[in-house]
């Protein structure tokens, strides 16, 4: 058994920054320690090319009555910019008290070895236990994982026999209570860039003329919310899944008050959907963001222009039974109708992903037809996060996305048992991330006895 706080130590060592191909070296490298630690603990390896970076796939085999789970990762990071603002650099992993610090401590190298970790054991004091494992670890999900389709559809033959998939990339409010993540919001994004004059001008000399672009953005911005903050866009509510008393009552669980969250946030006051409290808001509504916006001098001091150009970048985040190609419809609707015709304009699609909801056994809306390996491997996991972390878990659905997960539930018709392993302190994707050795310490328990339970139940 490998000594999992050092092998993570090893991990973020490599800088594997999927969308900047300056780090191509630490891609390869952050690819062949995971490939190499599974192939040491006996698994069949194989990496999978792609148009951009491999997938890995490693397999233990045995016969079809073994329930087979499939173990998702990725092994790729968010750039560590600014770093300047790092305690200590951003890839050479430092632990200062109960947390290791470095860029993708918490997401996702740290979780993903977690798990690993729980295998590694089990495996060593088990090694005729009755369960299939896989292990699928892209090098993408950073970078919206726009390989990560077809992959899917080309392994789907293969992928598909397995019964549920395990995954750690989402959060938990604290080291002693564990979140089981039942739903992710889906995404849709694009840029619009609005274009005045041929050239910048002086607003002296042409002010009062035309239409600055800036305003006419502006204008456009302000007409996609009302004023109690909801979404002004005709039919953008029209699917919303309506949310279950039992959701509700999880949620009442969570432990953090209203006022704790707004300290958090270091704001004077919350701005949310009339009827839904702040934590409601993130988890069962959608949103649309102006996530950044530009146009016109930058620098110090005045430089008195009107801009020929502006631009916005906006984010949908999306609920269970939204469909992200009919948000995208409408949203283009409502920006055609509503942009001033003195500019002229162009719309510039990004990624999207579509919201996933499963339901846990027992609930009153739970599927009929619900696979009695993913129904035990929810009970399992509620037995062991009580057992390891001192609290049963709750099950809440989660404000961010994973796409990824959806795809899998479209391609491979597979549901996700998704343990959440980072905590709010973490800082994802921001200078001095870190991970908690205390949680990790515990999901590698828990993760360890979830996957004997499941395969003590056979298939």
């Amino acid at each position: 058994m490998f000594d999992p706080v050092e092998a993570l130590k090893e991990f973020i060592r490599h800088p594997s920054v999927s969308a900047d191909p300056a780090f191509k070296a630490g891609m390869q490298g952050s690819r062949e320690f995971i490939a190499g630690l599974l192939g040491g603990m006996g698994f069949a390896v194989e990496v999978v090319p792609t148009p951009l970076h491999p997938v890995i796939l490693a397999e233990r085999t045995g016969p079809d009555a073994w329930p087979h789970v499939i173990i998702y990762g990725h092994y790729d990071v968010q750039p560590a910019d600014p770093l300047n603002l790092w305690t200590s650099p951003a890839f050479e992993p430092e632990i200062r008290g109960e947390r290791i610090y470095g860029r993708a401590a918490a997401d996702n190298k740290g979780p993903l070895l977690t798990h690993v970790a729980a295998v590694a054991r089990l495996l060593e004091r088990r090694p005729d236990l009755p369960l299939r494992i896989t292990f699928m670890i892209e090098g993408e999900e950073e970078m919206g994982s726009p390989s990560f389709p077809a992959f899917l559809d080309a392994q789907a033959a293969r992928l598909r026999k397995a019964d549920f998939v395990l995954l750690s990339d989402t959060g938990s409010p604290r080291e002693d209570q564990i979140v089981i993540t039942c739903g992710l919001r889906g995404l849709v994004l694009c840029d619009v860039e609005v274009t005045g004059a041929r050239t910048d001008l002086h607003s002296g000399l042409h002010g009062g003329v035309l239409k600055n672009p800036i305003q006419a953005l502006a204008e456009l911005c302000a007409s996609l919310h009302d004023a109690e903050g909801r979404v002004n866009v005709p039919g953008f509510y029209d699917d919303v899944m309506d949310v279950e008393s039992w959701e509700r009552e999880q949620l009442a669980r969570f432990g953090q008050s209203e006022a704790q969250y707004r300290e958090f946030l270091d704001i004077p006051a919350f701005y949310t959907p009339k009827g839904f409290t702040p934590f409601e808001a993130t988890r069962f509504m959608p949103t649309l963001e102006f996530n950044g916006i530009g146009g016109g001098y930058q620098g110090q001091g005045t430089k008195t222009v009107i801009p020929s150009k502006a631009f916005v970048k906006i984010s949908c985040r999306l609920v269970a039974n939204q469909q992200p190609e009919k948000i995208r419809e409408l949203l283009y609707a409502a920006i055609a109708s509503r942009m001033p015709k003195d500019v002229t304009y162009r719309i510039v699609d990004q990624h999207s992903g579509t919201p996933y909801v499963v339901v846990p056994p027992d609930r009153a809306n739970t599927p009929a037809d619900q696979s009695p390996v993913l129904a035990r491997a929810f009970r399992a996991a509620d037995s062991a996060i009580t057992s390891v972390f001192g609290r049963q878990p709750l099950y809440l659905r989660e404000g961010g996305s994973v796409p990824i997960i959806a795809d899998i539930k479209r391609v491979l018709g597979l549901d996700s048992v998704m343990m959440g392993l980072f905590l709010p302190e973490d800082n994802l994707h921001a200078p001095d991330e870190s991970f908690h050795l205390g949680v990790m310490r515990n999901g590698i328990a828990a993760s360890e006895r979830i996957l004997e339970a499941v395969a003590a139940g056979g298939r």
